[in-house]
């Protein structure tokens, strides 16, 4: 009886880890990138969209085995392989999360705007105020578990009705999808960098790890929710674009100062708008609670202390979000270098999570397959060079 007891609570938290890291790609940005980049290459971003899943489950298998195998959290594997390389790791992720957070936080509020009519400001302060509740009650794991799950089941059906409503090209868009008309090196780039990413692709990993998911024995577990994270992620990526290339299709122009409210509204006219602000809010105030949660778990074993009081980091960390965002709004500059320092993040921690892969003093007896080691150094060297050339443009831009 325990042990079907204890199957029934490791699927519960595989899909609560799965779900988390999904809602934290699904944010403000997501939505955006995925409409501008449709409107730019119409059908031929199917084809964008395959390879950089393919690179997302590269990269995500990769990070989440052995972090799973060695039983330690990102940032103390990355001490193991290089002390204080671990202390570095953590504080690009924590400045990547809180500056990401301020923008999720201001989506939430525009979601909440979209909806009730209400001060952007406002709905901002509401939404801290339900994401902080999370954290608040005793059982805050499966708290965030079950509300990651419900609002990424709410927006992928929200979405879907969208694009039936937006009639998209299917046939079109399946046969770009292995035949593109034109490609788009950085728009790969940038969807790999918005879905596994800064602190996204660690937050189901180490909501695993905080559950006691870890061990050889819990490979296929872990693996199985790896996949499941990206296949949700990509499926609400691949919904949003059929209904932005039904839309624009039928040769209707998208408003550039919202474009992703602008293909809901033309879409499903004014309950799509409605719909829109759903969906914007599920997204925004999901990625808060997981950049919250994964960013203070960079922090958690650096002190006991911090461990004890993890739930009270977390808090904080939303409630200063929203006190920036309340106060100085978004701030650009700010967000321009952490952008550009977040492409860093999946290189580094990759690149560590490989080495750290062949070190038997971190990993045991177990053997990483070798296609996954393949795979994982193509990522490091792509997402590298990318993400040099984002802080190499991204600093002159806080001269201007």
């Amino acid at each position: 009886m325990n042990q079907t007891v204890d199957q029934k609570q490791i699927r519960s938290v595989m899909l609560g880890a799965a779900f988390l890291m999904a809602t934290s790609a699904i944010g403000p940005g997501f939505l955006t990138q995925t409409t501008v980049f449709t409107e730019q290459l119409l059908a031929s971003f199917a084809f964008v969209i395959l390879v950089s899943i393919l690179i997302d489950i590269a990269a995500q298998l990769n990070i989440w085995r052995i972090i799973a195998i060695s039983g330690k959290r990102a940032q103390d594997i990355a001490n193991d392989v290089l002390p204080g390389l671990g202390y570095l790791l953590a504080l690009l992720v924590v400045m990547g999360g809180l500056a990401f957070n301020i923008g999720n936080i201001g989506g939430a509020g525009l979601g909440a705007n979209v909806l009730f009519g209400i001060e952007p400001k406002t709905g901002a302060i509401i939404s801290c105020v339900l994401a902080v509740g999370i954290f608040v009650v005793k059982e805050a794991g499966r708290a965030m578990d079950r509300f990651t799950q419900i609002l990424g089941f709410v927006m992928i059906a929200l979405t879907l009705y969208v694009m039936f409503t937006a009639q998209p090209p299917y046939g079109e868009a399946a046969l770009r999808t292995v035949a593109p008309i034109e490609m788009d090196i950085l728009a790969i780039v940038t969807l790999v960098g918005g879905t596994v990413g800064g602190y996204i692709t660690f937050a189901g990993g180490h909501r695993l790890i905080d559950a006691d998911i870890k061990g050889k024995e819990y490979l296929s577990v872990v693996s199985k929710s790896a996949v499941t994270a990206i296949g949700v992620a990509s499926l609400m990526r691949i919904l949003l674009f059929l209904a932005v290339l039904g839309v624009v299709s039928q040769g209707l122009k998208l408003n550039p100062g919202n474009p992703p409210a602008s293909v809901f509204q033309l879409a499903a006219g004014d309950l799509g708008y409605k719909i829109f602000g759903v969906v914007m809010w599920s997204a925004a105030v999901t990625s808060v609670v997981g950049a919250a949660y994964t960013s203070v778990s960079f922090i958690r074993s650096f002190s006991s202390w911090i461990d004890r009081h993890a739930k009270k980091f977390i808090i904080g960390f939303i409630l200063i979000s929203t006190l920036v965002f309340v106060i100085v709004g978004q701030p650009v500059k700010i967000l321009v270098l952490v952008g550009s320092l977040n492409g860093l993040i999946l290189p580094l921690a990759l690149g560590v999570m490989l080495i750290a892969a062949y070190q038997a003093r971190i990993v045991g007896d177990y053997k990483h397959p070798m296609w996954l080691t393949v795979l994982g150094i193509i990522t490091v060297v792509a997402m590298a060079l990318m993400g040099g050339y984002s802080l190499i443009n991204g600093i002159p831009q806080l001269f201007k």
